[in-house]
């Protein structure tokens, strides 16, 4: 059975934030804009239906969804685009693969103790951000 995710998480830090960034198209002043900020994570996460908020001084961006059913997903906020998304089990990680313009885009979520991970991947540049639980 794959782990509950719910709680809040805060912001400890992040490796390869710009090149990932860089791989989306983001344009250099947003690149360095988004590269400071500490955002938190929020998650919901009742039986197959979870609710991901992830929470900056900038703009909120949320994820409302059922585990193993493909939706379309606006990415309007972060990058102009949408796709085709599906987020579903492999173990006990929480994997996102977003199909569209960007080849090898996606995340992946687990938990080590009461940190929450987040490797983000976009064409051949990964994002590693790291989050405490604190409720």
């Amino acid at each position: 059975m794959p782990p509950n995710l719910t709680g809040y998480y805060r912001f400890v830090s992040q490796e390869n934030m710009d090149n990932y960034l860089r791989a989306l198209d983001i344009n250099v002043v947003l690149r360095k804009l988004v590269c400071l900020l500490k955002p938190d994570k929020e998650i919901i996460h009742t039986g197959d239906h979870m609710i991901i908020r992830t929470i900056t001084s900038l703009r909120d961006y949320v994820m409302d969804f059922d585990v193993g059913v493909q939706f379309e997903e606006d990415l309007g906020p972060v990058d102009g685009r949408k796709c085709q998304t599906t987020v579903f089990w492999e173990g006990d990680q929480l994997v996102c693969e977003q199909l569209g313009e960007k080849r090898n885009r996606g995340w992946r979520h687990w938990l080590e103790g009461d940190q929450l991970h987040l490797r983000m991947t976009a064409e051949d540049e990964v994002c590693v951000q790291v989050f405490q639980k604190v409720k």
